[in-house]
Parts: structure tokens; C-alpha cells; sequence
């Protein structure tokens, strides 16, 4: 089974890596993408706390929620991430910090 999305679908942006290493991609994290993966978090830890209120387990399923929630949010983040740098989504700021470390692939 081909799992390269490239395979099915072309970058409408100018592409940075087409297939970018996880360091690069976690690197790649600006303030937007750790703003949602913070407020994921959050939200999600909430929820577990309040789903918990009635049956009398606040703790193990905040817990739960947050775990849960921390995921979630790190996974939205490198798919944002690294949708910029494979060109699959607006990577102008990607492109000329790229481009002025002379870095081209």
C-alpha cells in the first residue's frame, strides 16, 4: 500500500522538504501551532475533569482528558507543521527562512 501522499495529491506551495524529518518538523513548530496544541490540552483537560464530577473520579479522568488532549494537540501541530514544509499548506514565512539559510531540497 503506497502511503506517500504525494503520490495522490500536488503542493499548491512551494515545497521545503518533501519528506521532512521529525526534528525538522517539531522545529519547524511556530507560536500558532504550540497555541493549539497548548489550548487542546487545556480543553481537553478540562472536560475530563467535568465528565468526572458525577461518577466521583475527577482526578483519574482529568488525567485521562489531558493525556488525551496533549496528543491530540501535539498531532495537530506536526500535521500543520509539516503540511508547511511539503508545501501543502501557506509556508511563505517556511520559504524565506529557508531560502536564507541557503538550504534547498
Amino acid at each position: 500500500m503506497n502511503t506517500d501522499i504525494t503520490a495522490s495529491a500536488k503542493p499548491e506551495y512551494p515545497v521545503v522538504d518533501r519528506n521532512p524529518p521529525f526534528t525538522k518538523v517539531v522545529g519547524n513548530f511556530n507560536t500558532l501551532d504550540y497555541l493549539r496544541f497548548v489550548t487542546l490540552t487545556g480543553v481537553s483537560v478540562t472536560v475530563g475533569y467535568l465528565s468526572g464530577i458525577k461518577p466521583g473520579l475527577k482526578g483519574p479522568s482529568m488525567v485521562t482528558g489531558g493525556l488525551i488532549g496533549l496528543m491530540g494537540g501535539f498531532m495537530y501541530a506536526y500535521q500543520n507543521s509539516a503540511g508547511r514544509l511539503m508545501g501543502f499548506f501557506p509556508n511563505e514565512g517556511e520559504v524565506a527562512h529557508y531560502q536564507k539559510r541557503g538550504f534547498n531540497n
